[in-house]
């Protein structure tokens, strides 16, 4: 906690801070007007001023790791690039005392076609730190991501994990005075996160203050002094991060009496039957190593499994084990190459939420543009166009440009559109891990809902206890390998103790 002298070195103080947007405004893309002709929307809404920042006050102390919760949408986004300097506040003062290294989004700022190492480098830079401090760090950064030869691979070969230890680890190692991580952890495994805790600790003892957005109440009660609860753009509470988890789940609202099996109850109780839906035999995926030409990477090696209908199954396993790329094989966006897979029905997937949108858009043209680039009519679309954004609990921001999106509301956006499709298999990649406590339990429920309908539901998930609760069945992958594949207590214990 902080004592009477460290209150004395104020780093943030923000003062009456308020920022505010002209809703519905015309979107600046070639591509954005093109779409919104074909699809004839008619006559552009009149702007209205929007507030997603009122009247904000807080001070911020050198020492201090302040975490910052909320649902999705309630300006926790907003306030850190406002901390930042990236959102000039329309009204009141937003001062603070140091140099602000920011990450919104892991990988956000790399590019995809360059390695790991030139993306450090590049990053760095982009911070402005100079090539030979870089240099001097760069063993430290590439020996905490835990990247080992992947350092020199195409970031476009990296999973989303991936991605987040590199950025943490570029953010974490070069010296830092003020430092915002922003959905901090959410696709990073469980021990990368223990490490990236204790690294934040370390950091308030060299830079000036750490502040986390996290939708994770646990990690926040457990890693941060202090917690400031932000709900429709204005503080509800601030202080002890006990209490004020408390007070934030006391003011959900309570979850509706229903039949399905939800998050907490135990694991989902289907029907499994006998016919085989997917069916992967001696499965194998390689990339080109560009640093070792004599031998390549097998990102997935033979591997084996059946899928019957009416399994639910979790894929676990370190970022890197091979899910994603798993993932990509079954929906044939990777062609393996080695072995086969026979899929049996119709496949949708949710590879990231939100990569498919366009950002220019609103959510509601996104809604119909991602609908019609799966080939779903538009007819369809507009009948199930108001359950999409109720189901999302975007509101009136359904109209604002998915620029202005947080990456949880993209979650939910993108998974409403997905879960309307009922498709035969369904598979999501890193299902939940920007969603709010409310929508977590509701988009659980659909999913559940949605085994009646689909043949199979395959989930990639860092959350252990998503995977014991909802999961039939789980399969753990490690360096593209099987390690265990059955009963997800089971498969949950081996993992767990052998990452301890």
């Amino acid at each position: 906690m902080i004592n009477q002298e460290q209150k004395l070195d104020e780093i943030i103080k923000a003062k009456n801070v308020s920022v505010s947007y002209d809703n519905g405004r015309i979107q600046d893309d070639y591509k954005s007007k093109v779409f919104r002709f074909l699809k004839n929307r008619g006559s552009i809404p009149k702007p209205k001023k929007v507030w997603p920042l009122k009247d904000i006050n807080f001070s911020g102390f050198k020492g201090e790791i302040i975490g910052i919760i909320g649902s999705n949408g309630a300006g926790k986004t907003t306030l850190s690039k406002v901390i930042a300097n990236i959102l000039k506040e329309d009204k009141g003062i937003m001062h603070v005392d140091g140099k602000v290294t920011a990450l919104f989004s892991f990988g956000m700022g790399f590019n995809k076609e360059l390695t790991g190492r030139e993306n450090v480098y590049l990053n760095g830079m982009m911070l402005g730190i100079d090539k030979e401090k870089i240099n001097f760090y760069f063993d430290e950064i590439h020996e905490f991501s835990d990247l080992g030869h992947f350092i020199d691979e195409p970031m476009k070969h990296y999973s989303s994990g991936m991605r987040a230890r590199l950025g943490f680890s570029v953010a974490a190692h070069l010296e830092p005075e003020v430092l915002i991580l922003d959905e901090a952890l959410n696709t990073g495994d469980a021990k990368f996160s223990q490490k990236a805790a204790q690294k934040m600790k370390e950091l308030v003892q060299q830079a000036k203050i750490v502040i986390i957005v996290t939708h994770s109440l646990g990690y926040a009660q457990r890693n941060c002094d202090r917690l400031i609860w932000l709900d429709k753009g204005s503080i509800m509470a601030d202080g002890d991060p006990k209490e004020i988890v408390k007070k934030y789940k006391e003011s959900r609202p309570p979850q509706k009496k229903v039949k399905k099996r939800s998050l907490e109850l135990n694991t989902t109780e289907t029907v499994i039957k006998d016919n085989v839906v997917i069916k992967a035999e001696t499965l194998g995926v390689k990339f080109p190593l560009k640093n070792q030409s004599e031998k390549d990477f097998w990102a997935l090696k033979n591997v084996n499994f059946e899928i019957n209908e009416g399994e639910v199954v979790g894929i676990i396993g370190h970022n890197g084990a091979g899910k994603s790329t798993l993932c990509k094989v079954l929906t044939r966006i990777l062609v393996p190459d080695e072995g086969q897979v026979e899929i049996n029905g119709n496949t949708s997937s949710l590879l990231g939420y939100g990569t498919g949108f366009n950002q220019q858009l609103s959510g509601e043209d996104n809604i119909y543009l991602n609908a019609m680039l799966l080939g779903i009519p538009i007819e369809v679309v507009k009948k199930h166009y108001q359950d999409i954004v109720d189901f999302s609990g975007l509101g009136s921001k359904i109209e604002n440009p998915v620029k202005e999106y947080s990456s949880g509301m993209k979650s939910r956006l993108g998974f409403s559109i997905a879960a309307m499709l009922k498709p035969d298999i369904f598979i999501i990649d890193e299902a939940l891990s920007t969603g709010d406590l409310s929508f977590r339990q509701k988009a659980t429920e659909r999913i559940q809902d949605m085994m009646e309908l689909s043949k199979a539901v395959i989930i990639v998930t860092h959350s252990m206890n998503f995977v014991e609760k909802v999961c039939t069945r789980a399969i753990w992958l490690e360096n593209g390998e099987i390690r265990y594949d059955g009963d997800t207590s089971t498969a949950i214990k081996k993992y767990q103790q052998a990452n301890k």
